[in-house]
């Protein structure tokens, strides 16, 4: 039997992305801008953006929403689901890696349907109330802010909108009462609320790879 160790988790997840993703320039050539930039190597793994890609075709988003750009790697699986015709909203905090971003987004061919959002979540988020809903939001920017970002997820989707929650595992420090970490924290939080909040009916699966021990939470409004 192969231990269970973040090496092998490692190991698998390549093998996985090998297997089930393949190899595509325009991603891979994202990451090495964002890596270029010195941006923190926090973006989803391939098997995870290649999940977002098939949640958007297999819901038939059309209007996908994402909070924390980062270097746009995330952004491109999904921009290239919604298909011509189809918009992703990218909202991202720094306007350094907003630039990278668009910059990566636009070399992929998919820029035209684009629109990145440059400000915190909390004061852009507003600004976006009123318009025709999302039909997915995609929620991986600071964990604090978890509980903002998912009301307002309900608030700008409607009945079926598909919400995915990234990052919920934090190395199972989740059921640790004693934490003080702000990241599990607001984690915890967010996971508390997709339980209660009758807005939301909601599920999360732990995971281990690329990023250790983790996990992702995938809700509907209702």
């Amino acid at each position: 039997m192969v231990e269970p160790t973040l090496e092998n988790w490692r190991a698998a997840d390549d093998f996985l992305a090998e297997t089930l993703v393949g190899h595509d320039r325009a991603l891979e050539a994202a990451l090495a801008a964002q890596r270029e930039a010195g941006m923190p190597e926090i973006e989803v793994a391939p098997v995870a953006g290649k999940l977002l890609n098939l949640l958007v075709r297999m819901s038939g988003a059309r209007r996908v929403l994402e909070v924390g750009t980062l270097g746009g790697y995330s952004t491109i699986w999904m921009a290239r689901a919604v298909g011509e015709g189809g918009r992703v909203v990218t909202i991202e905090a720094e306007p350094d890696n907003a630039a990278v971003a668009q910059r990566s987004i636009d070399a992929a061919g998919v820029g035209d349907r684009v629109d990145i959002l440059v400000g915190r979540g909390a004061d852009v988020l507003p600004t976006l109330e009123g318009k025709e809903p999302f039909d997915l939001v995609f929620i991986d920017a600071d964990k604090e802010s978890n509980t903002l970002y998912l009301d307002w997820a309900a608030r700008l989707g409607r009945p079926g909108t598909v919400v995915v929650l990234d990052n919920v595992g934090r190395d199972g420090e989740i059921v640790n009462p004693g934490s003080t970490d702000s990241k599990v924290l607001g984690t915890r939080e967010g996971l508390r609320m997709l339980g209660e909040d009758p807005r939301f009916d909601a599920t999360a699966l732990q995971t281990v790879g690329l990023k250790g021990w983790d996990g992702t939470a995938i809700a509907l409004v209702v």
